[in-house]
């Protein structure tokens, strides 16, 4: 498999004896068992238990009569209970290695545990493992002697069989979520819109994966007229330039009949324009990118699994919303590329800005398409923070796409791999509120000047209203709110289950799910993304 990347080399181990390793890597699944290991583990539990009781309950380092020398014993803690899910398997595994990294063992062997109640324990466990050992972009470009925390990661498994299996799916999906960590992780000149687009052409060179950049200031005004509103300020400078990348992969052969469509949020720094952020909350803005750093990551997954009979369109816009003399600001209206009048309302809802536009170009693709489904990936409110909690996505369907059960499918895809979706439902609400406005007193009010039900803007003649000048925190649906939106603007209102032609579209706030600084960026939602599209099709 070409073009990989992961943190260290993978190596499959069939003999415990090995003297390859230093340090094994033991996830302990309930009191004194290691389920489906050697006999011989049993007995150094036991004894080391008899030393420390905290060997059930936190990571333990004990010496051991094998080539590798110690055990690092990771419990997972219980799982019997209605609310233990998979990524206790992650989190044993990450604190594993961390704490065998900090005993001093250079070469870890890992066991991988099965367990009946979570088929996807081994995968999950290997994937929890791997992100322990990212090393971040920057760290790896400028400190090259700490670009590795090891270099081979031994992997065992009772079942030995379907280790291969494991091993190659845990490749393709962790040498994704590196790709969306170095571009969402980055810092915002590290990752400024040129310099996404230098790396995606690196990962992506001699590759499955066609790349299309659309940069050029006369066409981006021409067909993406709300991006160049957020991109106006940042022209001033050459290194910060917006533009929009097109990423398509199409199977080598056979026939397609799934055709999916994927547009994520690619600001790689936000300072609220001209509406700024202010009061320190301007600071982590560089992760403002981690929906563009999605789809990237998703298309990487593609190329190294090479699925069959689906076709996957992913764009990035990606722009810096800066604050300067050409800031676009509020009461503007700005025309889209759907010819609808759009009223701007606060500077700082331009993720919505810039995926609109371009969700109109994909939706107006996925009219001829086959089998088509539509989704956006943002990290776009801080109301989904407050919503569901931090490590959870949330995922919202329109008619057609919530008929078809998409949002429980991807959440239960997402469940068995760890990468956690909750689920939020667009209603008619969310729908309105961009065809009404704000009073000062928080209050909705609809608008009478126009009288017509189908497109009430904020003003005579306007069409759409964007955003209010509260933040979502304070704002009823916070996070509903601007879906509604993207479906107005890009014309997917006229697409619901009543039409001629339905298409499905799915929308993804991955604010809560990202991650923060100073922690790495996640790489979520691949994992359930891959879980739900991909399936069965490699």
């Amino acid at each position: 498999m070409s073009g990989i990347r992961l943190p260290c080399a993978l190596k499959i181990e069939k003999d415990l004896k090995s003297l390859a390793y230093d340090g094994i890597i033991v996830i302990v699944t309930s009191d004194l068992e290691a389920p489906n290991y050697d006999e011989l583990f049993k007995e150094y539990f036991v004894s080391s238990a008899k030393i420390d009781k905290a060997v059930n309950s936190e990571v333990t380092v004990f010496p051991c009569d094998l080539p590798a020398g110690r055990i690092i014993s990771a419990p997972t803690g219980p799982l019997s209970n209605d609310y233990a899910d998979v990524r206790s398997f992650s989190d044993a595994a990450k604190k594993g290695i961390l704490r065998a990294l900090k005993a001093g063992v250079k070469a870890p062997l890992l066991l991988l545990p099965s367990h009946p109640s979570f088929r996807q324990s081994e995968l999950v466990t290997l994937l929890g493992a791997l992100e322990a050992l990212y090393v971040n972009l920057q760290v790896r470009e400028d400190l090259p002697d700490k670009a590795q925390k090891i270099k081979v990661l031994g992997v065992y498994s009772a079942d030995s069989n379907n280790l291969a299996r494991i091993v190659e799916l845990a490749t393709a999906l962790e040498s994704g979520r590196s790709v969306a960590r170095d571009i969402g992780g980055a810092d915002p000149e590290r990752m400024a819109p040129r310099k996404v687009e230098e790396y995606i052409r690196e990962v992506f060179k001699n590759t499955d994966i066609k790349i299309e950049v659309i940069s050029d200031l006369a066409l981006l005004k021409e067909e993406y007229p709300l991006f160049v509103a957020v991109d106006r300020a940042a022209r001033n400078i050459e290194r910060h330039h917006g533009r929009i990348v097109y990423l398509t992969y199409e199977p080598s052969s056979g026939s397609v009949d799934k055709t999916l469509y994927l547009v994520g949020k690619g600001v790689t720094y936000d300072t609220g324009g001209a509406d700024i952020k202010a009061g320190g909350v301007m600071a982590g803005m560089s992760r403002d990118k981690c929906g563009a750093a999605a789809v990237a990551g998703f298309m990487q997954v593609l190329s190294v699994l090479k699925p069959r009979g689906i076709k996957v369109v992913g764009a990035l816009p990606l722009v810096r919303n800066s604050v300067g003399e050409d800031s676009y600001v509020a009461d503007e209206v700005i025309i889209s590329r759907n010819k609808l009048r759009v009223r701007i309302g606060n500077t700082d809802a331009e993720g919505r800005m810039i995926l609109g536009d371009v969700l109109c170009k994909m939706r107006e693709l996925a009219e001829k398409a086959i089998n088509p489904h539509l989704v956006t990936i943002a990290t776009l409110t801080g109301h989904a923070v407050l919503t569901v909690g931090t490590g959870y996505s949330i995922v919202m369907d329109n008619g057609p796409a919530r008929k078809s059960l998409h949002a429980q499918q991807l959440q239960a895809a997402g469940e068995e791999l760890g990468d956690m979706v909750e689920i939020s439902t667009i209603r008619k609400e969310d729908i309105a509120f961009h065809r009404v406005c704000s009073s000062s007193a928080g209050v909705l009010v609809l608008f009478q000047n126009s009288g017509d039900s189908d497109g009430t803007g904020k003003g005579m003649g306007d069409d759409v209203f964007q955003a209010n000048n509260l933040p979502s925190t304070r704002t009823p649906r916070g996070h509903q709110g601007p879906a509604g939106f993207l479906m107005l603007v890009s014309g997917l209102d006229k697409h619901g289950s009543e039409s001629k032609t339905p298409l499905k579209y799915s929308h993804l706030d991955i604010a809560a799910s990202g991650g923060d600084l100073p922690n790495d960026a996640t790489g979520a939602p691949i994992l359930g993304l891959a879980g739900l599209y991909l399936k069965d099709r490699y």
